[in-house]
């Protein structure tokens, strides 16, 4: 769907790096449009409207065009319009999606502009996989990640009276919840983002590279030490072994009554509500306990980065959209009124009234990571050999032979080699 948004005035850049190759006199001017793809379903038509009403307020004579683009087979469309050279201005990407398009070519390298746009307070969990091979391509825009959403009536009952702070607290609560046919955790046994976070609290990895090279690493003591508590925590309820979160929706399943706590990003809850309205006023949350008391557990980090392609008609202008979608304002009128992560650590403070947003904030501004910053990740993500282990391991298979088939799936797709299965 095209939306043009009409009005504004033209934009001088800081950083002369972005302007290698073009000159201001065809950078801007009267009658300048900026075409800017953005997703569905991501920061929103009311938001953006107001961003791009506020841009051409301040850039007299500038038109803005957003177009929102569908997630399915947008891989295709930015390859293409990378390839061509003839694509928008600015593009919204999913952040584990950055190395992909680098590896393709033409994304502009936005290193030097890193300080300008206050890089050294960005969330680690978009900041990183925005940087390939030690320079920034993606600019951190929002984040999401998983948080503990329980039933706030059912600990009362339970007599639990204080939050788990750690892993061990957290089973304890999840064990005394989990009695007769309530759940004391519903915990699919192919949410593989969740075991990530379990694998980093141990030190391991999901995969490393070296060399150009990639390794899977779930054959390591660290990936599994992360899945034994994970397998623990699995036993604690009636999840599936061989599906994830979304077969059957866990968000359904919770909302049937009997569940106690689901791990899942905050606005899950609205749907449980909307499927189960005598629920309303009964969900609280937390973040996902770490092995201690004083750090958050490990969240992999969702969202999205903004690049700028190298043949952009308009690299001046693009560059000051991204700074603007990126400022301290809009950042801010972004986690509040839809509730997400904004880039910066130092905006934590700006959700601290929606307890759903702040218990994500703590833990992607704390403790957030992100998949590995390969090309082929999104291999892995279409047919996951995670999956494939974490299931093998709960249906009874020797951890360290699950591990090592995964670990090579994964050295195979990472590489770009035929898979051994």
């Amino acid at each position: 769907m095209n939306r043009p948004f009409l009005a504004a005035a033209t934009a001088l850049l800081t950083g002369a790096g972005l302007l290698s190759g073009c000159s201001l006199a065809t950078s801007a001017g009267d009658g300048e449009v900026l075409d800017v793809w953005m997703m569905n379903h991501s920061a929103g038509e009311e938001f953006l409207d107001k961003v791009v009403t506020g841009f051409e307020r301040e850039n007299e004579g500038v038109e803005v065009r957003v177009t929102i683009q569908e997630w399915g087979g947008i891989g295709e469309k930015i390859t293409e319009a990378l390839d061509s050279g003839e694509g928008p201005d600015v593009i919204e990407v999913g952040n584990t999606q950055v190395a992909q398009y680098v590896d393709i070519g033409g994304v502009k390298d936005l290193t030097n502009q890193v300080i300008d746009l206050k890089g050294d307070d960005w969330i680690a969990g978009l900041a990183q996989p925005g940087q390939v091979y030690g320079h920034q391509y993606g600019i951190p825009f929002y984040a999401a990640n998983r948080v503990v959403i329980h039933r706030t009536d059912l600990f009362e009952e339970a007599g639990i009276d204080e939050l788990p702070r750690d892993r061990a607290e957290w089973l304890d609560v999840t064990e005394k919840l989990n009695q007769g046919a309530q759940q004391g955790i519903y915990l699919p046994g192919q949410n593989w983002y969740v075991l990530a976070g379990f694998i980093w609290d141990e030190g391991g990895e999901l995969a490393v590279e070296s060399g150009g090279q990639w390794r899977g690493t779930l054959d390591t003591a660290e990936a599994e030490a992360g899945m034994a508590f994970y397998e623990r925590l699995h036993s604690l309820g009636n999840g599936p072994s061989d599906t994830d979160e979304a077969n059957p929706d866990h968000a359904e399943v919770f909302a049937r009554g009997d569940v106690a706590q689901l791990i899942s990003t905050p606005n899950t809850a609205q749907t449980i509500v909307e499927l189960n309205p005598s629920l309303a006023g009964k969900l609280g949350f937390f973040p996902v306990p770490g092995k201690d008391a004083d750090t958050p557990g490990a969240v992999f980090t969702g969202g999205s980065n903004l690049i700028i392609p190298q043949e952009s008609d308009s690299p001046v202008l693009a560059y000051e959209f991204v700074k603007t979608l990126t400022s301290e304002e809009w950042q801010t009128e972004l986690a509040q009124s839809l509730s997400l992560v904004p880039n910066r650590t130092t905006l934590a403070e700006v959700v601290k009234d929606d307890p759903g947003a702040a218990a994500m904030v703590e833990g992607a501004t704390r403790n957030g990571r992100s998949a590995p910053h390969s090309p082929r990740w999104g291999d892995v993500e279409v047919d996951n050999p995670i999956k494939e282990y974490q299931s093998a391991v709960l249906n009874g298979a020797d951890p360290q032979q699950a591990g090592k088939d995964a670990s090579e799936e994964l050295t195979a797709l990472l590489n770009g080699l035929p898979r051994n299965r």
